[in-house]
């Protein structure tokens, strides 16, 4: 991609910026409805394998690309500020990840704020865990991923995983992932024009309608402050521009002083959660590389097909 088509990508990415802050600001039902998470009609993604799964009560969905192992499995959390539900463009997305990964992969669509506040999302996600450990899926063939919102939602789950005295997962990959409730980041303060997704305006009344009333200093609300010990290798990626830069920062800072074994890495010049623009931008089919090789290293897994491609 040229630098002035990255750069007219840019400028559509602002316009739907502003359209949805000002939705949120508006009206929830019609932000969903314009993010495409009210749609009735779910476009099956295309190369891998769809299937509806009920998560004892949870709805779900399986991807599975072609010659996927059995056996494993990538647990992915989609974003959406714990307020937007799942979308046909996080399905198009995870469907590449999960083809890069040669994973299948499962999409658990846990409750939203501001009608089910915290903690019933996270406490979706730690069921649809248990669900898989009881479905006989082996902790150490199991990844979890979260992008956004979703990233928060994985750590919160494996905090709540950890102290439960279960078996945590092999691994863990957040994007761009929320991490401190507060909005508090230097970054929310130096990146908002860079950021050609997220406004600082839009985080946090997204953040607000999540955690509702409760208070927070509860660790599983705010990973900053958890005591962040015995958790899974994890990689982080964050891009240089987005508002939650420092989120991902401090969270790899307070991991590492806990002795979890975190990459960060911090990919220049992009927005917060570029990977949704996959196989159109080369730095989003290189992260979610950067991803397989990351999982490859932590998960006994066959190598991907030579037939599948990132695009």
């Amino acid at each position: 991609m040229s630098k002035s088509q990255s750069q007219s990508m840019r400028k559509k990415l602002w316009i739907r910026k502003i359209a949805g802050t000002l939705l949120l600001l508006v009206s929830i039902p019609a932000l969903r409805k314009a993010y495409g998470t009210e749609v009735k009609h779910i476009q099956i993604p295309k190369g891998v394998d769809w299937e509806p799964v009920d998560i004892d009560g949870i709805h779900g969905e399986w991807l599975t690309p072609p010659d996927a192992p059995p056996d494993a499995v990538l647990l992915h959390i989609h974003g959406g500020g714990g307020v937007l539900g799942l979308s046909n463009s996080a399905r198009s997305m995870t469907r590449y990840l999960s083809l890069a990964c040669n994973l299948r992969t499962l999409l658990p669509d846990y409750r939203l704020a501001p009608e089910h506040p915290f903690p019933a999302g996270v406490n979706d996600c730690l069921a649809t865990y248990r669900w898989l450990l009881s479905k006989g899926f082996a902790p150490q063939r199991i990844v979890m991923a979260g992008d956004s919102e979703g990233g928060h939602l994985m750590l919160s789950t494996l905090l709540m995983i950890r102290d439960a005295g279960q078996p945590l997962p092999a691994a863990a990959v957040g994007i761009s992932p929320n991490t401190d409730p507060t909005c508090s980041g230097e970054s929310m303060r130096t990146n908002p024009l860079r950021d050609a997704i997220l406004s600082p305006i839009f985080a946090r009344r997204m953040m607000h309608h999540y955690v509702g009333s409760h208070p927070l200093n509860d660790p599983y609300l705010s990973p900053l402050i958890a005591d962040l010990h015995n958790l899974p290798p994890m990689l982080i990626q964050a891009g240089a521009d987005e508002i939650l830069l420092d989120d991902s920062r401090r969270f790899s800072d307070c991991a590492h002083a806990a002795g979890v074994d975190l990459t960060l890495e911090i990919w220049p010049n992009m927005w917060h959660c570029w990977h949704y623009w996959v196989p159109e931008l080369p730095q989003a089919n290189q992260a979610m590389e950067h991803i397989a090789g990351f999982i490859q290293n932590h998960v006994e897994l066959s190598a991907a097909p030579n037939n599948i491609q990132l695009g």
